[in-house]
This record gives structure tokens, sequence and C-alpha cells, in this order.
């Protein structure tokens, strides 16, 4: 395994760290983890989307909730859910009048984020700098634009001055358990029993 990077310090030998990104909510697996391995510490690692890959490959984590799509060479993942996108707006917005929102009303808006691929735009783009999902929050408070985000991101993030709606007909954004194929040992496949709702005695599959 290669040296941990700096800001992350070693995993407790007997147990696990399970990364997981924005919006992700791991806590009722750590839970039943904990209820059927107490002897086996699970530590939770919030991730970025940009940084979960990384992490996860160069060591430190041995297995993390990601959001879809990850490069596969190398690593098993299993789809756990689909997630709707949402368009977070500011909370005087137009958009707010209607409970759910079309691709096109969204073609003359200015996208703090890359806006999604199926998304035709008729407005030039500002070259907005790279930011993290709450700096685009942040952004789209000060009403400089809009942002597409998974609405579990949405919500996590969710401020008095903004507000979201779900977007129609944009593909929806996936999560799932992801580990490297060399990490697939036994104590890994306990944590995905666990995450797949298998019981104590199950047996994998």
């Amino acid at each position: 395994m290669q040296q941990r990077s700096q800001g992350f310090s070693g995993p407790p030998a007997a147990g696990l760290r399970l990364g997981f990104v924005t919006g992700a909510t791991p806590d009722r697996w750590a839970a039943r983890w904990r209820e059927r391995y107490p002897a086996e510490p699970l530590e939770l690692v919030p991730v970025t989307e940009a940084e979960q890959e990384t992490l996860l490959r160069q060591g430190d984590l041995d297995a993390a909730l990601v959001r879809e799509p990850v490069h596969r060479a190398g690593l098993h993942l299993v789809h756990l859910y689909d997630e709707q996108p949402v368009v977070v707006v500011p909370a005087d917005h137009v958009l707010t009048a209607f409970e759910r929102v079309d691709p096109a009303d969204l073609a003359d808006e200015q996208h703090v984020l890359p806006a999604p691929a199926a998304l035709t735009l008729r407005e030039p783009q500002l070259d907005f700098p790279a930011m993290t999902q709450r700096e685009a929050v942040e952004v789209v408070a000060s009403g400089a634009g809009v942002a597409v985000l998974p609405m579990s991101v949405a919500r996590l993030l969710h401020r008095r001055d903004v507000t979201y709606r779900p977007v129609d007909g944009l593909e929806p954004t996936g999560v799932g358990l992801a580990w490297l194929v060399e990490r697939d040992d036994e104590q890994l496949q306990r944590l995905v029993g666990v995450v797949k709702g298998r019981t104590a005695r199950s047996s994998r599959g």
C-alpha cells in the first residue's frame, strides 16, 4: 500500500476507513457495522467528489461511497441508488414559481458549475473559476448564476437565500460503494454485505 497522504492517519489495524462523498449518508450502515463487529472500528471520512477516487486508489480509504461515474479499472463498484438532479437558484429567482423545471428552462442561465452535457445553453457562459459545491451555492446566493447538483447535495448545503427545483429530463446521478480489487478480502465483503442489507447469517451474493 502506498504511503498515506498528508492529513490522513492510518486506520486501526483491525478497522476500516470508509469515505463518503458529499450528500451521502453512511450513518445507518456504520451503526449496523458497529453493532455486528464492535472489535473492528469503522471510521467515516468525508471526501469531495473531486478527491474520492484519488484517496481510494492511493490507500487513504479502504472503501468509499462515491458519486458515479468513476474509472472502473482496478475497482469494484456496487451501485446503491440514483439521485434526482436539481437546479439551485436564488430564493427570488423566476424558476421558484414552478415545482419542477425542464432542461429548456435553464438554457438562458449562467451556470456556476459545468453544466450537464444534456443541457443546450443559448447564452455564452461566463468563465467561472473551479469551485467546490459549497462555494457554488454561495455564488448562486449572490445572484451570479445557477448550479445543477444532486438533490442530496442541495439539501445538505441549503441556505435561506437559495432554493432548488427538480430538473426533469436529466440523467440521475448514481451513488455506489467502491473499493480496490486488490483490497477485496473477507472484511471488505462483510462491509459490502452490511451496505447491501444482508443479515449477519446471509451468504455472499
